[in-house]
């Protein structure tokens, strides 16, 4: 499933590799390039981390430091260490300081991306691929959304921003989730704050699902946010 990341790197070139790869991927990547604003963004309340992709190196505050006081203030969120530093000590003392895992620099994308998968099994909420609730089925691997009635079953396919909502409110069935939330879980910290982006995309996903023939799944509630009934 998509996987909300912090990315703290201040190579401008390389940063712009790693993330364009992993929103190619489903993810929301937020990505900063100094230590400091990195413990910021932790320890912030627009956006909860579910890993972080951090540097060695770092202006402000060092990845290694970065690492240790994510520990001390019991942050579970799994890191994984990028570094130059190719010595075995040099990868204890990354492991040591609370990274999850180490990759040395220069490094293929496609290790970048087998190493994210890897962390995200790890993680006690790791989930299969195919997401269930109620009429509908979601396969994150395909981009698709399968909705079952009966015998009869329709196969809708998505894009990578209607995969992550559909995610999203499939995993919160029933509750409502103000727009805000949904923006701060599912867009970066760069885009435009006052766009009515949230409420653009759920339009389109809702344009989707009733060109398909089906009732439409995701409720507006007036001036607290969209529920999403698994079988309307």
């Amino acid at each position: 499933m998509p996987l909300r990341i912090l990315l703290v790197e201040d190579e401008q070139e390389l940063a712009g590799a790693v993330q364009s790869v992993l929103q190619r991927q489903g993810h929301v990547v937020d990505h900063c390039a100094d230590g400091r604003l990195g413990w910021t963004l932790l320890n912030g309340e627009q956006a909860r981390y579910e890993l972080m992709i951090v540097d060695w190196m770092l202006p402000g505050l060092s990845g290694l430091e970065l690492c240790r006081r994510s520990r001390k203030a019991g942050l579970e969120l799994p890191v994984l260490l990028l570094t130059a530093r190719t010595e075995t000590a040099d990868r204890v003392e990354g492991l040591d300081a609370g990274a999850d895992d180490y990759l040395s620099k220069p490094f293929a994308m496609e290790e970048l991306l087998a190493r994210v998968r890897a962390l995200q099994r790890r993680q006690p909420n790791y989930r299969e691929p195919l997401l269930s609730s109620g009429l509908y089925v979601l396969d994150p691997a395909e981009g698709c959304l399968t909705v079952q009635r009966g015998e009869e079953a329709t196969r809708i396919t998505l894009s990578a921003k209607e995969l992550q909502l559909m995610a999203y409110f499939m995993e919160h069935p029933q509750e409502i989730i103000p727009g805000a939330r949904l923006r701060s879980q599912l867009w970066s910290l760069d885009e435009d704050p006052i766009s009515n982006v949230v409420a653009a995309q759920v339009r389109l996903l809702r344009r989707k699902i009733a060109s398909s023939g089906l009732p439409c799944p995701i409720e507006t509630v007036p001036s607290k946010g969209y529920r999403f009934d698994p079988e309307p």
